[in-house]
């Protein structure tokens, strides 16, 4: 069995049927629940944006957003939406969108409880599963675990592939070989990695709206040019997804399958990564930052891999492979044409030796925001290994060892095989989905909490503030701190209007019922002896 072998077997144990009507199952789950926030609360999720400000310790709302949104918005959304196509035809887009609609839920649980259980270690706050894990599941050992996984996934696995899709794009339209590409792309991730997290949350804030605002835009062009298929286009993503196409018909599963797999791919709902970036924001309330981070499930996967899947599909750009027939195609519309290179020849059908060209520096800004946000994830999962000792040698050579394997694989993953790095980086993200998917839905009362709780302070007329023991969750004292020292007037405000079970939590326990379950509103003006 060679390595391609191998990698392919990694990668089809992680994402078997389970695993990909489980992501399904838990977008609904977590949807019903909280009653589609994804849908109720949209104004919040964009308000929420712009919201607060970065502190000594935590980057800005936006910051965080940008952080995830940059680790969300990669080579996923361009190569990966190609393969998706390939491998499952034009339905699989449909099955992106729904995992991104669902995966929102998934989202806000996630990165909610991030803030919820988030720690201040070596002066920046950090959170995420392996955080979450400890205090809500009260487990050290399967936080490590967790930790271990993503210095594994975003450490190794990951960053080749980013890097990968943007060596094959510069070789195709900018005459760029492979070992040029990595070593100028080595270089820049280097500089900007080993700046630490502040450095990276900069990058992050100036890179990704201009990138996502361009490539949509472009899209929007290809679309225009292609007014007239606009119909035609949705009618064949709908016909396919629910096996209503007898071109596709053999591969309506695959379409399932692929949508999925690659949608998480891309957007990163439920993975546990964009809940790094959450923890380290600045915020008044969990809510607040959870909101925001679903709101980036929607800009990665109704936005951005729409574009792509539009430029694609409008132009006849794009081969589906025969899965009975190894080789084969159910649709050839690119003779020999790589799938990797799919938007890039859509593009250029329109804007002739310019569009490759566009997709290229498109793709690099979006793989180089992604990379910086795996330095993150990996940065915050060390800091957990080794929180309890920030000054030792532990933290401070694995950080620098994290932080130089992270730009070593940049540079192997230019030039490796496509598929194997692929499969490998497409095993790591079904890991570490499986993991945090499984924990997320065991904690999914404190994570309702959070948004119960932020919804019945803004029917008060409130700015939200986050005390822990209004929500009966123990294990969260930072936010006492926080409070007090960042947002004393909204806790002021809150304990004028409901101020019982702000102070203590026994007297949390005695009213919670009446304040916030069925309806969510605040005690009546009465003593509690």
């Amino acid at each position: 069995m060679n390595l391609l072998d191998i990698s392919a077997a990694t990668d089809n144990f992680f994402w078997s049927q389970i695993m990909i009507y489980g992501c399904l199952l838990a977008g609904v789950y977590f949807s019903l629940l909280m009653k589609f926030p994804q849908l109720r609360l949209i104004k919040d999720m964009v308000g929420q944006l712009f919201s607060g400000k970065s502190s000594a310790s935590g980057v800005s709302s936006f910051q965080g957003f940008a952080m995830a949104l940059g680790g969300r918005v990669g080579t996923g959304n361009i190569t990966g939406v190609a393969s998706a196509i390939f491998f499952g035809g034009p339905g699989a887009v449909f099955w992106m969108w729904a995992i991104a609609f669902l995966g929102a839920g998934s989202a806000y649980i996630e990165s909610a409880l991030s803030q919820v259980w988030k720690e201040e270690v070596n002066g920046e706050y950090r959170g995420g599963p392996a955080y979450y894990i400890e205090k809500g599941l009260k487990s050290r050992p399967l936080g490590i675990a967790f930790a271990v996984l993503t210095v594994f996934g975003c450490g190794l696995a990951l960053p080749g592939i980013q890097t990968n899709a943007f060596a094959q794009a510069g070789s195709l339209s900018l005459g760029l070989s492979p070992w040029i590409a990595g070593l100028l792309y080595t270089a820049l991730t280097a500089y900007v990695v080993f700046g630490g997290g502040r450095r990276i949350a900069k990058s992050a804030e100036m890179i990704v709206p201009f990138m996502a605002i361009a490539y949509i835009l472009l899209a929007i062009v290809i679309l225009l040019a292609n007014f007239s298929k606009i119909g035609e286009i949705f009618q064949l993503i709908f016909s396919c997804a629910f096996n209503a196409n007898a071109a596709y018909g053999a591969i309506f599963g695959l379409a399932i399958q692929w949508g999925v797999k690659r949608g998480i791919f891309s957007n990163e709902a439920g993975q546990g990564t964009g809940a790094q970036a959450s923890g380290a924001a600045e915020v008044s309330h969990p809510a607040k930052q959870g909101l925001v981070q679903a709101f980036s499930v929607y800009v990665d996967t109704l936005f951005v891999c729409s574009a792509t899947a539009v430029m694609i599909l409008s132009t006849n750009a794009f081969n589906v492979a025969d899965p009975a027939n190894k080789g084969g195609f159910l649709t050839q519309l690119l003779p020999g044409v790589e799938k990797s290179n799919f938007t890039q020849y859509a593009v250029d059908s329109v804007l002739p030796g310019y569009g490759g060209a566009f997709v290229a520096i498109a793709l690099f800004f979006f793989t180089f925001t992604t990379v910086l946000a795996y330095a993150f994830y990996t940065d915050s999962s060390i800091a957990y290994l080794f929180k309890k000792n920030t000054g030792g040698a532990g933290y401070k050579y694995g950080i620098l060892l994290s932080r130089l394997a992270i730009v070593a694989m940049t540079f192997i993953g230019a030039v490796s095989q496509v598929d194997v790095v692929w499969n490998f980086g497409s095993a790591a993200v079904g890991a570490m989905a499986w993991f945090n998917i499984i924990v997320i839905v065991l904690l999914t009362k404190p994570g309702i909490a959070t948004l119960k709780d932020y919804e019945a302070q803004k029917k008060l007329g409130l700015d939200p503030v986050f005390v822990p023991s209004r929500c009966g969750i123990k294990g969260a004292e930072i936010w006492e701190g926080i409070a007090a020292r960042n947002y004393p007037e909204q806790l002021a405000a809150l304990k004028k209007k409901a101020p019982r079970g702000v102070e203590s939590e026994d007297v949390w326990e005695e009213v919670a019922e009446k304040i916030y379950v069925k309806p969510l509103v605040p005690v009546k003006e009465e003593t509690v002896d």
